[in-house]
């Protein structure tokens, strides 16, 4: 199922990255050089949230609280402590607004 944003692409510059929340869950979206990447902002180990807490270099998300590293492209871990990779979800641009796949 779509789930349109209430943020739009323009809204996002290569580097940040925003938390949103899509149909009750809390959703990062973030602009990696030009390409929108959306997850689910929390962290796999202690379910601490990435964006609030973390910090976003190149395509690694870093977790503040624990220092667990994913890849925004995949969600996969680099760095543990986190046991599981974290979901993502696909990302369109429509009419101006940012949809995520869920």
């Amino acid at each position: 199922m779509a789930q349109a944003t209430t943020i739009g692409p323009s809204d996002l510059k290569p580097g940040e990255w925003r938390s949103v929340d899509v149909g009750g869950t809390r959703v990062g979206i973030a602009n990696v050089d030009g390409q929108l990447y959306a997850f689910h902002d929390e962290c796999t180990h202690e379910q601490c949230p990435l964006i609030e807490e973390g910090e976003l270099d190149g395509h690694v998300i870093t977790c503040g609280c624990h220092g667990a590293q994913f890849d925004v492209r995949t969600g996969q871990v680099l760095a543990p402590p986190a046991p599981s990779p974290i979901p993502v979800f696909p990302v369109r641009v429509v009419d101006g607004q940012i949809v995520i796949e869920s």
